[in-house]
């Protein structure tokens, strides 16, 4: 066989095929009109006087898949799951625009959803064809307008038209409203303009929120397109595969209740570990550490140091930390009491009471020396003038100097930098 007879013979086949195909749904259609037919007229009063086009507008409506079930509540649910996230979002950056100020949160509401959305946008449908909330629900955006047995991708200006008008329909629709509430909210009446304008976005509204409706009772019906601007545009939202449209992905939800487990366990266990403990066992290891790095690794020769060994015995070195909690430097200390008048002979910082450590013998007041003890539940508290371990504290004795002058001796107590007056 030459190859133009092959090919003669390959295209009567084909017109063969084309001619059965359309007699065998000539034939369908004939029947299923005459089914619908006389199924209508045992029906009710006025249900009875249904005509063959009101027929065939309800099959319109049924669509290509009839009325059975093309997974209506993954579809609302992936719509339900993007507004949570959205508002998720929108916590979180109000949360951290707090500290630049409160207003700003109130203000700036429309620019920051319109951010949020423009991102979201461009992360989930513009790049992977499927927002986030679809994606859990295991679906994605295809096009409608192409007729086949595969689904195909949505073109390029279906998502930007669906983007635009999504994000930035969204936003300057809300503005516009903004808008005429303060025109319309002065003292004075307003203009004729501005009320033709109100009533012309009411109407806009109205008719929006019918046409809504509509798609909305049509979706439940037929299943085949979520939203209005879904229709408008030709999106379906489906499942990449026909043989798995009911299987959902619960990988979220594990993530979800093994960090949840997690939590509860860390809670449960961190009183029982004592993280107080571990937190001033790992501080006293650091300053070891440092001060062997500081002196070459002998350590033999280190000497005791603290943390404000630098300050003079009668400042209670307790006070002072908490005093200035960010400053710990010996030249920010020194810096900042120079601005201040000098570390010597503040009453806010002077030791009243004292009580000296054992066995370091530092001074500090008494309430500060026994809570601090207190807070280490018997493992000991670090001095913060000679770095010793102490766990004990007494009273302090003092240096008490007799002067042997006559028959009167007198008696004072002071520091080893400054002298009291006699008593």
């Amino acid at each position: 066989m030459t190859p133009v007879d092959l090919a003669a013979a390959q295209q009567r086949v084909l017109n063969r095929r084309q001619a059965r195909a359309l007699t065998s749904r000539s034939k369908y259609q004939a029947r299923r009109s005459d089914y619908a037919l006389r199924a209508s007229s045992h029906l009710p009063f006025p249900l009875n006087s249904w005509s063959q086009s009101g027929i065939e507008v309800w099959d319109a409506i049924k669509g290509r898949d009839g009325t059975r079930p093309a997974f209506r509540v993954g579809q609302v649910d992936a719509e339900l799951l993007d507004e949570e996230l959205l508002e998720l979002l929108k916590a979180q950056v109000g949360e951290a625009l707090k500290y630049f100020g409160s207003h700003l949160r109130d203000e700036w509401s429309s620019e920051i959803l319109l951010g949020l959305r423009a991102v979201l946008f461009k992360l989930s449908i513009w790049d992977h064809n499927a927002s986030y909330g679809a994606a859990l629900q295991n679906l994605h955006y295809t096009d409608a307008r192409q007729a086949g047995p595969l689904l195909s991708t949505p073109t390029p200006w279906q998502k930007a038209w669906y983007g635009t008008l999504s994000v930035g329909g969204r936003y300057a629709w809300e503005k516009w409203n903004v808008w005429l509430a303060d025109q319309e909210g002065d003292y004075e009446r307003p203009s004729p303009s501005i009320q033709t304008l109100s009533r012309i976005s009411s109407a806009a509204s109205t008719a929006h929120s019918i046409a809504a409706f509509s798609s909305f009772l049509i979706f439940l019906v037929n299943g085949r397109y979520r939203t209005l601007l879904d229709r408008i545009l030709r999106l379906r939202l489906t499942s990449p595969s026909n043989h798995l449209s009911r299987q959902v992905s619960f990988e979220y939800l594990n993530r979800q209740l093994v960090w949840h487990a997690f939590t509860e366990f860390l809670l449960f266990l961190l009183p029982l570990v004592g993280i107080t403990r571990w937190r001033r066992w790992l501080l006293r290891a650091w300053r070891k550490a440092k001060a062997l790095m500081k002196r070459g690794g002998d350590e033999e020769d280190i000497s005791p140091d603290g943390e404000l060994s630098f300050l003079p015995e009668r400042t209670c070195a307790i006070c002072y930390q908490d005093q200035n909690p960010t400053s710990t430097a010996e030249n920010e200390i020194l810096a900042v009491s120079g601005a201040s008048g000098g570390v010597i002979g503040s009453a806010q910082t002077d030791i009243t009471n004292p009580y000296e450590m054992v066995p370091c013998s530092c001074i500090y007041c008494f309430v500060c020396a026994i809570s601090r003890l207190e807070a280490t539940d018997g493992e000991g508290w670090t001095c913060l003038r000679c770095g010793v371990l102490v766990k004990k504290c007494k009273p302090w004795t003092g240096d008490v100097m007799s002067n042997a002058v006559g028959s009167n001796n007198k008696k004072s107590v002071s520091f080893p930098d400054e002298e009291y007056s006699p008593l």
